[in-house]
């Protein structure tokens, strides 16, 4: 009998190391990084076509007022947009500040410069990745952000709608500027560091 199947009959796990544990928690955050990379992402081409469908809808019944449904639509995409795109990025943190250096100390590793999941930290010193970034940040606002105002803009020129109308178009108008500036905040644009 091997020792594997005594230790299974004595009821006994095998020792799990302070390393397995972090290499497999590594895993598990970037499954769940990858999965919201890959739901990001596709929320630029839900936006797309909810954009596409309102203003055909519009157009084909020549009701302008039917354009005050893009702001609601594009404030709550745009929205999960951000979140999910901060904690991508929050997991890219954690792997390269915390995860990384606790793995490197299990291993025992006496060289303090050696850096732990490398990949995490050397693209992003890239020459071009904050022209990326803001062309990034331009895209962003022109779908969740640029888009929604338009339609308002061309809601109160062509809309004539009632009081009610009116003051909900003012209040999505405000809800866009809102995401335009969290938009700005959490891509570093606003003074608040670089992610």
């Amino acid at each position: 009998m091997s020792s594997e199947q005594q230790t299974q009959v004595n009821g006994r796990e095998p020792e799990i190391t302070v390393g397995q544990l972090l290499l497999t928690e590594y895993q598990t955050i970037k499954d769940e990084q990858k999965a919201r990379i890959g739901f990001r992402d596709n929320l630029l081409y839900v936006t797309l076509a909810a954009v596409a469908a309102v203003i055909a809808a519009a157009a084909q019944a020549k009701q302008p007022q039917m354009l005050l449904a893009l702001p609601p639509v594009c404030v709550v995409l745009g929205w999960t947009y951000l979140v999910n795109d901060e904690k991508i990025s929050a997991i890219g943190d954690y792997v390269r500040n915390e995860l990384g250096p606790r793995l490197a100390a299990a291993t025992g590793s006496s060289d303090t410069s050696e850096v732990v999941f490398k990949w995490e930290t050397t693209h992003r010193t890239d020459a071009r990745r904050r022209s990326r970034k803001l062309i990034q940040c331009a895209v962003d606002q022109g779908a969740f952000c640029a888009v929604p105002l338009a339609a308002l803009v061309v809601y109160w020129v062509h809309g004539g709608g009632g009081a009610l109308l009116i003051g909900m178009s003012v209040i999505e108008a405000l809800a866009i500027a809102g995401l335009a500036a969290q938009i700005l905040l959490y891509a570093g644009m606003l003074g608040t560091g670089d992610r």
